[in-house]
């Protein structure tokens, strides 16, 4: 079985290309989403995040206040490492329970999706990563027309994640996300052949 991070900068278009990854076979597992319910569910991190961020990261029903924590995190870069160096741990522990799942069942190809995979050390659990990339001002149009966010809200945190150049460097295999849904969806199809071919198997 191969692991493929798949990974790039916000608006980038990397979950797009997970699905066509799905659609070829491959199983996604996707560290944002189950990032997000970690922090709902598992009470060890619950008590940790509270104990960090202050009782109001939940609400009195136990939900977790996002906009209170994004509000938090996104203005101080000290409290985000923080956040991460007490969620990546447990995300990469879900990963390793999803990797033993699928080659069980064999499965073929498992990605793991990511907004991080390299800031948070991830790339070094994973056969190779794929980086989906795109010129910055479709990227900025592309999360504010699924947003709503303004152009400086997007910059902002585009600012807490790698520059372009540094993925498409530290990456395996780059996609280029500037064109059309189908253009990338030829790309996904390509870097498919290429993890399963009979050269990734030596």
């Amino acid at each position: 079985m191969t692991t493929l991070g798949v990974t790039g900068g916000i608006g980038s278009g990397k979950s797009t290309a997970c699905r066509f990854l799905e659609d070829l076979g491959a199983r996604v597992f996707y560290a944002d989403a189950e990032a997000k319910r970690l922090m709902q569910e598992d009470d060890a991190l619950r008590t940790a995040i509270a104990e960090a961020f202050g009782a109001d990261t939940y609400d009195a029903d136990g939900t977790l206040n996002r906009a209170h924590l994004a509000a938090l995190v996104f203005s101080d870069d000290d409290k985000l490492h923080q956040l991460n160096a007490l969620v990546h741990p447990k995300v990469f522990e879900a990963f390793g329970q999803a990797k033993e799942q699928a080659e069980a069942e064999e499965v073929e190809v498992l990605v793991h999706e990511a907004a991080l995979i390299f800031e948070s050390g991830g790339d070094a659990h994973l056969d190779a990563v794929a980086v989906v990339d795109a010129p910055v001002d479709v990227r900025i149009r592309r999360v504010r027309a699924r947003d709503g966010a303004s152009e400086a809200e997007v910059r902002a945190r585009m600012a807490h994640q790698l520059p372009p150049a540094e993925l498409r460097e530290r990456a395996d295999y780059v996609l280029d996300n500037s064109g059309s849904t189908e253009a990338l969806r030829r790309q996904v199809q390509a870097l498919y052949a290429q993890v399963t071919g009979p050269e990734a198997a030596q």
